[in-house]
């Protein structure tokens, strides 16, 4: 991260002041409504935002709290210690922290060194993200919807990523932007979130999550990247070989963790690729047949027409005249 960043982020606010000069510790009215310690986005952001930022406060123990929006943790420099759900989670220079709106937990304090972020993010934020991401990717679909779920579960994401550049960058670039206010901060950032998404969901292999039947989390993130990174060739009986479990064992899992079975989430891979190539390029309808997995031509039309209603050729005519896709 660029020196003159660190430097303002590493100034002492006001409310840092207080503390050190010897405040009893978080003051919950900046924050928060109402007897319990939820940390209200009301309070947080503006009116019309759906995406902000603030420094973290350094040197006072943030007692246990939830929020009424998602938060992403994001460590400039240093570390700093979460305590979730009684579980010890610490964020280190680099990485981020995705919790949904339920998740109670406490921040131990942090040094003068330890420069950290918070991003308030509405769920309905992730409506936008989910347009960039696409409705083809089936592992970004199901870590947004841990993240937009709407029980009593407290959940979270943490994304080991300090070695992937593009995220420091997409980081750097929307901290700068925030703190600059600049005039359409809240479309651009909305937009660096989104492309921040996608380097994310790439970055599955990097993800420590809490969840219930965590587990079983585990295993379908591990299907949903298996799809979507192998969707031409994919088969149930390679990847239970692969994860070492039975096969009847997986299909029922995956159905029951995503409302889903494999072949219906591989199908549904395949045609959103298909889709794509049909409005974005030029190729033939059997080449796309061929370059989404498919050898039997008759059987990928009339998957197509009974999902679509209408046949390749057509939804291809109809949506480069319109200039839009529906899937």
């Amino acid at each position: 991260m660029q020196q003159f960043l660190l430097e303002r982020l590493r100034e002492i606010t006001e409310e840092e002041e207080q503390i050190l000069r010897g405040s009893m510790g978080v003051e919950k009215e900046r924050y928060a409504t109402g007897n319990e310690f939820t940390v209200d986005s009301r309070k947080m952001l503006e009116e019309g935002q759906l995406i902000s930022v603030r420094k973290h406060t350094r040197f006072v123990h943030f007692p246990l709290h939830r929020h009424t929006y998602v938060e992403v943790f994001y460590v400039c420099q240093g570390k700093v210690v979460n305590r979730i759900e009684g579980k010890t989670v610490e964020v280190c220079q680099g990485e981020l922290l995705f919790l949904n709106q339920y998740t109670k937990h406490e921040i131990l304090p942090s040094k003068t060194d330890d420069l950290a972020v918070n991003f308030i993010v509405l769920p309905e934020f992730f409506d936008v993200a989910s347009q960039m991401i696409g409705k083809g990717n089936v592992l970004a679909d199901f870590l947004v919807n841990i993240l937009r779920q709407n029980q009593e579960k407290g959940e979270y994401l943490h994304f080991k990523v300090a070695g992937i550049l593009q995220i420091q960058n997409l980081m750097e670039n929307m901290i700068l932007s925030l703190l600059q206010e600049e005039g359409q901060s809240n479309l651009i950032n909305q937009t660096t979130m989104g492309l921040l998404f996608m380097h994310l969901v790439d970055s599955a292999p990097y993800i420590e999550m809490r969840v219930p039947n965590h587990y079983d989390n585990m295993l379908t993130m591990s299907t949903l990247n298996y799809i979507e990174q192998n969707y031409r060739t994919a088969t149930l009986t390679e990847l239970s070989e692969r994860l070492h479990q039975p096969v009847h064992t997986l299909s029922k899992m995956v159905k029951a963790q995503t409302g889903y079975n494999f072949t219906e989430l591989l199908l549904r891979k395949r045609m959103n690729k298909a889709t794509q190539l049909l409005c974005d390029t030029d190729l033939p309808v059997n080449d796309v047949i061929a370059a989404v997995g498919y050898e039997n031509n008759s059987y990928f039309h009339r998957m197509f027409k009974e999902r679509y209603d209408m046949t390749p050729r057509a939804f291809r005519t109809r949506h480069r005249q319109d200039g839009t896709v529906r899937l």
